[in-house]
């Protein structure tokens, strides 16, 4: 129950501070859900913050990557 109220709490400081816009709250819903995310990690014991950290840079850049290579194929399918 606790961990619901969190999220609707913050959900209505969102709405306080008037971020109504779908982009804004998206985003905020999304860093919510990574920070509680991470937590779960951390209490879980599974890896060292620096170990985490890394890997969640490792994991951006492949997402940076993989964007990249979706954009090529895409700007090649055009061009055919």
């Amino acid at each position: 129950m606790s961990k619901s109220k969190f999220i609707i709490d913050k959900l209505a400081k969102l709405f306080e501070q008037g971020m109504v816009s779908y982009k804004d709250l998206s985003a905020e819903m999304l860093n919510i859900l990574k920070s509680k995310r991470d937590e779960f990690i951390f209490k879980m014991n599974l890896t060292g913050k620096e170990e985490t950290e890394i890997l969640i840079k490792r994991i951006e850049k492949i997402e940076k990557k993989i964007e990249q290579l979706e954009k090529k194929k895409i700007k090649k399918v055009k061009k055919s």
